[in-house]
């Protein structure tokens, strides 16, 4: 069978599966729709919250990076795990014994400001809405290629199949369903990767492969050792590209841009939502335990994956002439992604072959983000394989989305309109708000996947520097600093995140603004990628000074923030009610 005979068959069994689990979780309730009925299990929601949290751009996006970056990719390996280990010991398990429902009801009620509500729901909207263009961007790569439909097409499947369980199951039916999604991108990132380690260097284990493997056909010239990394890097030198294993940008930007993605990852309000889902502060202990498992089990796998497919595409496309690309059967694989855009060759000097190099003496283009879903084809793994690993950068798209989706409906439904416009809202008009904002917020969601305003881990990181700037320092400070009052975190966030916004749309080159090239470069050297530390810095001193400056917070919600940092209760999550 065809590949996209065997996509159609994995997509379509895992799409049903989703489906299934979706309409057998609906909720009747704002309890069930909003946090789960905060009845999970901490193993599963440890799986549920790596499925939320590794989004296409770890599935699809991040190996493609550290591909063409090299060392300078770790950037988002460090930034991503670490945020994660940093959300797990220094927020989680407090804002899990607050007892609320979301981050915009965290910040209300321990800033005592309606305003306060407002701008934390007004800025995980727009953190979520980022973010969520390249999950659908995602989702459109994949169906461009491998069920020959336009981008635009397999974003609106996309978009159905999430709605469905998203409206029906709210929290609890998207939780269940990532953790079906979660087996599903695991199974596909591994054994693809497990088999090409074995085929590269006869080590079937991927990290060691990448760390101990050495290359059959050793070329000295190349490099003054036979291993993977130290060849790959000689092969990529000698067609002129940088370094695989060195630095090729400022150490500024690599550390703003690793600590934006760290901080961001803290203070994502679609991961942070996921442990108000389970019974106890105790549970949301281990369940971000099982969380940092099941990611590093993805996580450690990236960099190999992204060296082996790096060496097999230079190996396959360097010296290519063009009648071997139009007549060698092991070469439809590049004649399919050809036809989406996505990889392009240009024989700009008519010799015949395709020069594969840097600069403007390059004719092979080729979009990062088709690196990991295309590497099964290279290394002529077959349909089946090819296949699976489809149906796992749908299902890491798909997971992420429905959560940040669940986000902005919360945000809309009940930090806005229940907590701020309609407080006397019954429980059946608080959840057909919620499933009414959630059908529109998919909607908006698919029109900029298909329209993104960059490649998935780019449009992504851009959501974690708007976090990181936006709800990080009021977090920490809320939990930690009793001093700090309801215009100290107003200011704060408002001048985060609106400098953060700012200089990403000045950093980067914006269609709707009719701007081909980016009107500022580097601040200080920092990249679009990592200003949200700068953002994040803002936030800090902003918040902290106009605190001190104005009266204190009340007494109540001082003894409040001491309350939530004793450790006593943690087996069973205490509700503050106000």
């Amino acid at each position: 069978m065809s590949v996209e005979v065997w996509t159609y068959i994995f997509v379509g069994l895992s799409f049903a599966g989703y489906l299934y689990i979706g309409y057998m979780n609906r909720v009747r309730d704002t309890s069930g729709f909003y946090v789960a009925g905060r009845g999970v299990p901490a193993i599963a929601n440890g799986a549920a919250t790596a499925a939320d949290w590794m989004s296409a751009a770890s599935f699809i996006s991040m190996a493609g990076i550290i591909a063409f970056l090299g060392y300078d990719g770790s950037m988002y390996l460090m930034g991503w795990t670490g945020g994660y280990v940093l959300l797990a010991l220094l927020l989680a398990p407090y804002l899990r014994k607050y007892g609320k429902y979301t981050v915009p009801d965290f910040v209300g009620d321990r800033y005592y400001s309606q305003t306060a509500r407002l701008v934390a729901a007004i800025c995980a909207i727009f953190v979520s809405f980022t973010y969520v263009a390249g999950q659908m961007r995602g989702v459109g790569i994949v169906f461009s290629r491998f069920l020959g439909l336009p981008v635009s097409g397999g974003v609106i499947i996309g978009v159905v199949i999430v709605a469905f369980f998203a409206v029906l199951g709210g929290m609890k039916g998207i939780t269940w369903t990532q953790v079906a999604q979660y087996s599903v991108l695991i199974i596909a990132y591994l054994i693809p990767a497990t088999v090409i380690a074995a085929q590269l260097t006869g080590i079937p284990l991927a990290q060691l492969a990448l760390t101990f493997g050495k290359v059959s056909n050793c070329d000295p010239a190349l490099a003054n050792s036979c291993g993977f990394v130290a060849q790959l890097d000689g092969l990529q030198r000698s067609l002129g590209f940088n370094t695989f294993i060195g630095s090729n940008r400022g150490m500024i930007d690599v550390l703003a841009i690793t600590f934006a993605l760290m901080v961001g990852t803290a203070g994502l309000p679609h991961v942070i939502i996921r442990f108000y889902t389970v019974p106890s502060v105790r549970a949301a202990r281990y369940s971000a335990g099982w969380a940092l498992f099941f990611i590093a089990l993805l996580y450690t796998t990236a960099p190999a994956l992204a060296a082996f497919a790096k060496f097999n595409l230079i190996d396959t496309l360097s010296g290519l002439s063009t009648t071997d690309l139009e007549s060698r059967a092991d070469l439809a694989w590049a004649r399919s992604w050809e036809t989406t855009g996505l990889l392009g060759f240009d024989d700009k000097n008519g010799d015949g072959v395709y020069t594969f190099t840097s600069g403007e003496a390059n004719e092979v283009s080729i979009d990062r983000d088709i690196i990991v879903l295309s590497t099964p084809e290279v290394a002529g793994l077959g349909g089946p394989m090819v296949a699976l690993v489809a149906a796992g950068g749908l299902a890491a798209a798909l997971s992420t989305a429905a959560g940040l989706l669940l986000v902005i409906s919360s945000s809309l439904s009940h930090d806005i309109y229940y907590r701020l416009i309609n407080q006397d809202a019954t429980e059946a008009q608080r959840l057909l708000a919620g499933r009414i904002v959630i059908l529109l917020a998919v909607i908006v969601a698919g029109y900029f996947g298909i329209n993104p305003p960059g490649y998935v881990a780019e449009v992504v990181a851009f959501a974690f520097g708007l976090a990181a700037a936006s709800f990080f320092p009021i977090i920490i400070l809320g939990i930690f600093d009793k001093r700090t009052n309801d215009k100290g975190a107003i200011a704060g966030m408002i001048v985060g995140i609106t400098f953060t916004a700012i200089m990403i749309i000045l950093q980067r080159s914006v269609p709707l603004l009719g701007t081909s090239e980016p009107l500022m470069g580097n601040f200080l050297g920092i990249s679009a990628q990592g200003i949200g530390t700068v953002g994040m810095i803002l936030n800090f001193v902003v918040a902290i000074v106009i605190s001190r400056i104005t009266e204190a917070p009340p007494q109540e919600i001082q003894e409040m923030v001491e309350s939530v940092r004793i450790p006593r209760g943690a087996g069973a999550a205490s509700h503050i009610a106000r």
